[in-house]
């Protein structure tokens, strides 16, 4: 019994340090999650700064207090900041070949944040990836496609590929082909795509609208539009004027064409 006394005697006092641990870790998680929270919604309203870095603002402050509260942690066990150093110092080349992925990813953050070749709330295609970047942060970029599937990639990743920002210039250019029969006209073709194009408000006239015979193809005469308008209309502009051309091409009588085939048989 005196045994089982003297046990419990010498626990008792590890219990109530991992009681302690247990307490400021939670107390911690919350508190880290308010203040990195607190501060990203202070830097996102302020205008002047991008909210792209809010976020990343946020994450690194987050990731500091994390690192505090487990120092904390380790002193209830015991442990000094000062022993804790001299045994990352000793096994700093081990942590640096297991971390090796995800230092890169946090000095590709840095960069991504320093040099910003996208923001928030654009449409980007990294390595072949496209969505609408939800959020930057120390390890990863979030992106969400058009369907709303989260794509996570790494800022390693993103930053050692071609980066294609489709919403880096505040407008884009539309091309469009559009094929019409042989026999057809190609100039009242081309004043007809014009017309449409002209009649659309989010068509810009600076540069204006260009319509050119550029292919005669097997089976069609192509005309290639071009037309300017803002980066957040692009899609709503083509798929209008794509839209708008065909009826305007089967009200007058200007048909397009679709391939064909000729069968040849050889008499017997």
């Amino acid at each position: 019994m005196e045994h089982l006394i003297e046990q419990a005697g010498a626990l008792w006092p590890l219990a109530v340090a991992g009681f302690k641990a247990l307490v400021v870790l939670i107390l911690g998680w919350i508190a880290t999650g308010w203040i990195s929270g607190a501060v990203r919604n202070r830097i996102n309203k302020t205008p002047q700064i991008d909210p792209t870095l809010g976020n990343f603002a946020a994450s690194m402050i987050r990731w500091v207090l994390l690192a505090v509260v487990l120092v904390a942690i380790l002193g209830i066990f015991g442990i000094q900041a000062t022993s804790l150093v001299a045994m990352l110092g000793a096994a700093t080349l081990a942590i640096g070949l297991a971390l090796q992925g995800t230092l890169s990813d946090l000095a590709a953050g840095f960069m991504l944040i320093l040099f910003r070749p996208y923001k928030i709330g654009q449409y980007v295609d990294i390595g072949g990836t496209a969505g609408t970047v939800k959020d930057v942060n120390l390890f990863v970029t979030e992106l969400a496609t058009p369907d709303n599937v989260q794509i996570i990639v790494p800022n390693g990743q993103a930053w050692g590929s071609v980066i294609t920002n489709f919403s880096h210039h505040a407008t884009r250019r539309v091309d469009m082909v559009f094929g019409i029969d042989y026999s057809d006209s190609a100039d009242a073709a081309k004043a007809i795509i014009l017309a449409e194009a002209n009649a659309d408000a989010r068509v810009l006239q600076d540069p204006e609208p260009w319509v050119r015979v550029t292919n005669l193809g097997d089976s069609s005469v192509d005309l290639t539009a071009r037309v300017w308008c803002k980066a957040e209309d692009y899609w709503e502009v083509k798929f209008a004027l794509t839209q708008g051309v065909k009826e305007a091409f089967d009200a007058k009588g200007i048909s397009i064409p679709y391939p064909h085939s000729v069968e040849i048989k050889k008499a017997g």
